[in-house]
This record gives C-alpha cells, sequence and structure tokens, in this order.
C-alpha cells in the first residue's frame, strides 16, 4: 500500500475521533466513555446475546466483560443465562439504562446538528453522501473471505439462504435435487474449494469451485447476502475464486446462470466472461459464460 494512502486514512482517523469527541473520558458529557455508550447502544430495547454483542463490536471477550460489569455496577444493564438455552447469557436494559441511552440519543442528535449547522446547504450534502459513502466501504474492509468446509455452519447457512432466493426468484422454483450437483465433496480440496464471507463472525456469501482435470472449472454457489450487496462483495468472491484457480494451475473457467439473476449476469460479462453455447444441462440454466485467466 502507498504512503500517501495510508497517510490519508491517518489523518481521517484523528480528525474523526476528535470530532465526535471519542478522546473524552465522558462521551457526550455523561459519565462514561465512548466505549460503554456504544455498548449500550448495541444491546438496544431487546436485549442482545452477549457472543453475539461481541462479534458486532469486535470486542475482546474479557474488555466487553469488564464494560458490561462497569454498566451493570452503574444499574444500566443486567446480564443474566437465557431462559431457551442455559449456555447463553443475554444483556438488557434496566429502565436506568433505556432512560440513559434515551438521554445519549438526544446528545447525539444534537452532537449531529453541531457537524452539519456551521456549514452551507451544498456543503451539507456533500458531507452526508460522503459519510454515506465512507459508512459503506468501511462495512466492505470489515468483510472477511476464507476457505471454508462446505459442510461447516456458515457454509450451509449461506446455501440455505442461496437455495431460498433461488426457489423465490426462479418462475418455477427451485429444486437442487434437478439441479447439477455440486456436493460437498466436490467443493472440497483437491476436487473443489469453498469460499465463504463474514461480516461480525457472520456468513453473507460465499462462492464454489469444482475442478475437472485439464478441462475448465466451473463457479458454482455464488451468493451474496441482500444485506451487504452493492459492497462489491460479489466482485471480490469472483476475483478470488479466480485467483485460486489461477493457482491451480486452471486457465479457463465456466459458469452457467438462470436469466432471472440480472445483477449475476451483469458481474460475469463485466469482469470478462463471455457468453458461449451450453455446455451441460443445467436445467435451471439460461445463459452459459466462459473466460480464459490470464
Amino acid at each position: 500500500m502507498d504512503v500517501a494512502s495510508v497517510s490519508q486514512v491517518r489523518s481521517f482517523n484523528r480528525t474523526v475521533t476528535h470530532r465526535i469527541g471519542a478522546l473524552y473520558d465522558k462521551f457526550l458529557a455523561r459519565e462514561r466513555p465512548l466505549g460503554q455508550a456504544r455498548v449500550l447502544w448495541e444491546i438496544g430495547a431487546n436485549g442482545c446475546d452477549v457472543r453475539l454483542l461481541r462479534s458486532r463490536l469486535d470486542l475482546d471477550s474479557g474488555y466487553l466483560s469488564r464494560i458490561l460489569r462497569s454498566l451493570e455496577s452503574d444499574g444500566l444493564v443486567a446480564v443474566a443465562r437465557s431462559g431457551a438455552d442455559g449456555r447463553i447469557r443475554v444483556a438488557r436494559l434496566t429502565s436506568a439504562g433505556r432512560a440513559e441511552v434515551a438521554e445519549l440519543d438526544r446528545r447525539s442528535d444534537q452532537a449531529a446538528v453541531s457537524i452539519l449547522e456551521p456549514l452551507g446547504e451544498r456543503q451539507r450534502s456533500r458531507l452526508i453522501a460522503a459519510m454515506a459513502d465512507v459508512e459503506r466501504l468501511l462495512i466492505a474492509s470489515m468483510v472477511s473471505v476464507q476457505p471454508a468446509d462446505p459442510g461447516s455452519p456458515d457454509a450451509r447457512s449461506c446455501l440455505r439462504a442461496y437455495f431460498g432466493e433461488l426457489s423465490a426468484r426462479f418462475s418455477g422454483g427451485f429444486d437442487p435435487a434437478l439441479s447439477i450437483p455440486a456436493g460437498a465433496a466436490e467443493l472440497t480440496p483437491p476436487a473443489g474449494l469453498f469460499l465463504v464471507a463474514t461480516l461480525h463472525d457472520e456468513p453473507v456469501g460465499c462462492g464454489g469451485l469444482k475442478y475437472h482435470g485439464s478441462d475448465p472449472a466451473e463457479i458454482k454457489r455464488m451468493w451474496v447476502s441482500l444485506a451487504v450487496r452493492g459492497l462489491g462483495l460479489g466482485r471480490r468472491i469472483l476475483t478470488d475464486l479466480e485467483a485460486r484457480a489461477m493457482a491451480n494451475g486452471v486457465r479457463v473457467l465456466r459458469l452457467e446462470t438462470n436469466g432471472t439473476l440480472a445483477e449475476a449476469i451483469s458481474l460475469y460479462r463485466s469482469a470478462g466472461y463471455r457468453e458461449v453455447p451450453a455446455f451441460n444441462a443445467e436445467p435451471y440454466a439460461h445463459h452459459w459464460f466462459e473466460k480464459v485467466l490470464s
């Protein structure tokens, strides 16, 4: 990464932390730092599983425990075992905690107004648009894409969502048993591979490869959650699959897709895949694509 880019990111971080008051022990002039306020917001009105809380905020379990103990001692939070599963601990706001969150919301609105008020109308519009763009890009930077066992819980969660979406979008539904198979054994090295994308430890996307010796390999099970679409994750998974295919000696990649998946077709075409005659008998396919890797 070039030095100028790194320097700009560091400068941005310094400006933001100063402007939002992250440097002060008493965030928004309350009696607690930003970290404690953020945990209160994340717990929310319905409470939150402590494990989920930790993954959402990317906090060390020991550090989160200290924050929760402090909030409990202040009478703002109660942590107890879940009635449905004794292994799960759930953090809930007390009445005092709900009042504190309401006050933090009020002061946060005031802080936002203090940022926007000194600016002209055009400057406000530019800042709001830039903030939205930066937020999307920061979320994209937090997504991890890694090889996974296609039989793992995260992989199975992605595949269930993928099959469910196909069933909802295809005019006649979708039955995996009628489609050309891409089972766990076919997506496990050395026969193939499977990638899972996660955000805050939650699966949000996947994609697989089936190898065929010296013949072209196939891309299978490409899916991205609606929650993170528009972040470039589909292209990132596709690019990663291509790089791993090349590293395995693959020179030609193939895939097929249904005509209703317009966004997928657009992605493949923009990534250099050209439409070719049907190379298999996939009953749900309307388009077949191929790309020579270089």
